[in-house]
């Protein structure tokens, strides 16, 4: 899985960085199909943004979440990415096991 982060407006800190790639290497034990990742992290004033797109075999699946925290802001972003590719590889098995019946 190759993971792209970057900074809009401001240096991801090696800190950041590590946090983001230990967060999205969980994602990547739930479903082995990611291909690439690309994270955007911004700051805007008083909110600190987190965006992320995650590439699948045959789809992509997108998520952004703010806080005032950057670290709470990609915490809320990984638990949103989690959830669509749980909902995503569920969708897979039933549509793999109903093609099969």
């Amino acid at each position: 899985m190759q993971v792209k982060i970057s900074g809009h407006q401001f240096d991801v800190t090696e800190a950041l960085n590590e946090y983001v790639s230990k967060k999205l290497n969980k994602l990547a034990s739930h479903y082995d199909g990611i291909t690439s990742v690309q994270v955007t992290l911004s700051i805007e004033k008083q909110r600190q943004c987190a965006e992320a797109t995650l590439h699948v075999r045959s789809a992509d699946i997108a998520a952004s979440a703010e806080h005032e925290d950057m670290y709470a802001a990609i915490d809320l972003l990984t638990d949103k990415l989690d959830r669509q590719l749980l909902k995503y590889k569920e969708k897979n098995i039933d549509r793999l096991q109903g093609a099969s019946h």
